[in-house]
């Protein structure tokens, strides 16, 4: 089947004016593109179907010829001679003839330049000028020609409909391709698999997958099955479309058909994936592409990227990155991008603030969107200096002005690391700019005052904001029920009255709580309410509150009653779990009351093994691996090792493990039986513990 010769057309111009000759000047005579040329050891040595103009001439004299040309043999021409040369003589001429007609070009012009080729034309001849025609208006002029010209096989005609459809395909013109396709089927002519694959190519290119999609379904009725480049061009549009199914079905086909999937078509499934959050997806057909020994480009590298950032997987992004420098690719915007997004979601401080170093050197500018993920991973790691460096210089861009994110990221810094000062001041300042605070800001100011014990500014900021007509949500509630774990019994009124403004359920069980009422199934059926309609993001932390405030009041049972709810509720997972050489306490995610309160459970789970003579492993372990903010004034693995030995339980710190504590069964059953659980609980009572709930997460 005939190849395209390339084209170099602009894809929206159909001037004349703009028609060029896509021709090697060094290879004046040769066109690698023509059917039947297999390149060999012997230099330029080819057949060649094409027939000179004089041929028939010389044929019509000898009486052996036959009267058709169409069953004449091919004769070879060694694409040295002198005669080889006069054969595409003419033809340059012609199609350098067509290249010089003015703009307003009609079909009279196009035949009296074609007819300079005599009568004796051949359907090479033809294939040869509409492979080197770049105006589309042109070619279609050009193709009726021929097709009045030329008698040729039937066959044979689909040939020239598909170096026109190439051209449509190279200038994005579907909807003429279209037109020309219903008019090849008005004549009869039967399209083959090179067709569906160059209409199919042209409606991707075009944006148009569901034209797509009807050439590929249209396939089975003209006898036509799939081969590697339609199997490429589909696997993309159905990516692009969302048609997982299609797109992965085709995809496992080729892939056990061995057949060559284009790049482009890796590409187009590793956003896929990356867009229905299976980065797995996207690693494994970057995996699949290095197996197959498909060279990626740098569109396919960053959307490899980009998705590892939505992942939050930065230190995969960071080996694909090392991988696509080894190979040989510069790093361009895009991937600083992407990788900027990777490093900085992934909390990588360093490996971003190199990335964003590297940007400025080479003078690449910074988007509102790149700057505000870099300064909100600082703010939230901690790089204070770092964070106001780049807020001062989002101040002095024309094009990046600090917007409401990049002072709520500000605010949280400060809120967290309980810099009220100036947390408040750059309150003022977002306000003093015209912009207007958030639901966000309000609960950050909440937990900047609540940490710093500040019950009247909490009242009032929430005051403030009530005035304005913001409705708190749960994230919020949140935070008022966390500044109650702050403050001293005698100022929870304060709070109290706020919380009943904000959310009835809570009010409710917190007032249940501070007043020590009676009836236990109603403070579970409603505490079950609470938590089961809140937020997932905040239920563990409401529910470790609530524990918090039932171990400040000394009231041990609701606690283990809340904590007993909260894994009912799937809150909490996997508190307790059990080996046949290990029994684990996993206090990880846990407040510091929610870790006390288990642990008391855990250490009464223990006695009652022992007492009814159960196996028990020989290991025992408590794991506080801290889960909070790192600018948490509290760490649950310090405070445990504080309150184990204040109980005298025999669980030592371990030296090569962060956070955990071991002890033997022996141990253990030593320890218990020298005290009883009384004495256990009345110890865990009397430690009056003020404690602080997880930081907050914006």
């Amino acid at each position: 089947m005939a190849q395209a010769y390339p084209l170099c057309s602009s894809p929206f111009s159909y001037a004349l004016s703009d028609l060029t000759i896509r021709i090697s000047s060094h290879y004046s005579f040769i066109n690698y593109k023509l059917p039947n040329f297999h390149h060999t050891s012997r230099k330029f040595d080819t057949f060649f179907s094409f027939q000179p103009l004089n041929s028939l001439q010389h044929e019509n004299q000898n009486p052996d010829t036959k009267s058709s040309t169409l069953s004449k043999t091919k004769k070879w021409v060694n694409p040295k001679t002198l005669q080889a040369k006069r054969i595409w003589k003419k033809s340059y001429a012609v199609v350098s003839s067509l290249a010089k007609l003015p703009k307003s070009i009609h079909e009279q012009q196009v035949s009296e330049v074609l007819d300079a080729l005599g009568d004796n034309v051949t359907d090479r001849d033809a294939e040869f000028i509409l492979h080197n025609i770049a105006n589309p208006k042109t070619a279609i002029l050009a193709l009726k020609y021929f097709q009045l010209k030329i008698q040729i096989e039937p066959e044979r005609h689909v040939v020239f409909y598909n170096v026109v459809f190439k051209l449509f395909r190279e200038v994005k013109d579907f909807a003429n391709a279209e037109q020309l396709f219903d008019e090849m089927l008005q004549r009869g002519v039967k399209p083959d698999i090179l067709t569906f694959s160059t209409l199919i190519r042209c409606a991707a290119v075009c944006s148009l997958p569901h034209k797509a999609v009807e050439l590929f379904e249209r396939m089975p009725s003209f006898g036509c099955e799939p081969d590697h480049n339609v199997a490429s061009s589909m696997i993309y549009v159905y990516a692009r479309t969302g048609n997982v199914d299609m797109a992965l079905q085709l995809y496992d086909r080729a892939k056990n058909e061995k057949w060559l999937v284009r790049t482009v078509a890796f590409s187009s499934l590793i956003k896929m994936h990356g867009m229905l959050g299976n980065y797995d997806g996207c690693l494994n057909v970057y995996n699949d592409m290095k197996v197959l020994g498909v060279r990626p480009n740098m569109v396919m590298y960053n959307a490899l990227l980009y998705a590892m950032g939505r992942a939050k997987r930065g230190r995969d992004a960071k080996g694909i990155y090392q991988e696509m420098r080894n190979n040989g690719f510069s790093p361009n915007w895009a991937t600083y991008s992407a990788l900027l997004e990777a490093y900085s979601r992934a909390r990588l401080s360093k490996e971003a603030l190199s990335v964003y170093k590297e940007m400025k050197e080479k003078g690449m500018t910074m988007n509102k969107v790149l700057y505000g993920m870099l300064l909100d991973m600082c703010a939230d790691v901690g790089y204070a200096e770092e964070a106001v460096e780049l807020f001062e210089e989002m101040k002095r861009s024309e094009t990046c002005q600090p917007d409401n994110f990049i002072y709520s990221s500000l605010i949280n810094m400060y809120s967290c690391s309980g810099n009220v000062l100036e947390a408040e001041a750059m309150l003022n300042e977002m306000i003093s700019r015209g912009l207007e605070p958030n639901i966000l800001v309000l609960t950050m100011f909440v937990h900047c005052y609540g940490k710093a014990k500040r019950p009247d500014d909490v009242v009032n900021i929430f005051n403030r904001f009530w005035d304005l007509g913001i409705t708190p949500d749960d994230r919020l509630c949140d935070c008022l029920l966390y500044v109650m774990t702050q403050i001293p019994k005698e100022e929870f009124g304060k709070i109290t009255n706020c919380i009943e403004k904000a959310n009835p359920k809570l009010s409710y069980v917190v007032t249940h709580l501070i007043e020590e009422r009676e009836g236990d199934g109603d403070f579970r059926k409603e505490a079950s309410e609470l938590l089961s309609s809140a937020n997932d993001d905040v239920k563990k932390s409401m529910c470790n509150s609530l524990i918090d405030l039932c171990v400040n009041l000394g009231l041990q049972d609701r606690a283990c009653k809340l904590l007993d709810l909260g894994s009912t509720l799937e809150i909490y997972s996997d508190i307790q779990s059990r080996t046949e050489n290990k029994w684990c306490l996993n206090l990880k995610k846990l407040s510091v009351g929610a870790a006390m309160t288990a642990l008391h459970v855990w250490i009464d789970d223990l006695s009652k093994a022992f007492e009814s003579g159960e196996e028990v492993p020989r290991v025992l372990g408590i794991c506080t691996v801290s889960w909070r903010h790192k600018r948490s004034d509290k760490d649950l693995a310090s405070v445990f090792e504080s309150y184990l030995k204040e109980l005298g339980a025999p669980f030592h710190k371990a030296t090569n493990m962060v956070g955990w504590f071991f002890t033997t069964n022996q141990e253990a059953k030593s320890w218990l039986h020298s005290r009883d659980s009384t004495e256990t609980l009345a110890a865990l009572n009397s430690t009056g513990l003020v404690v602080p709930t997880e930081a907050l997460h914006h």
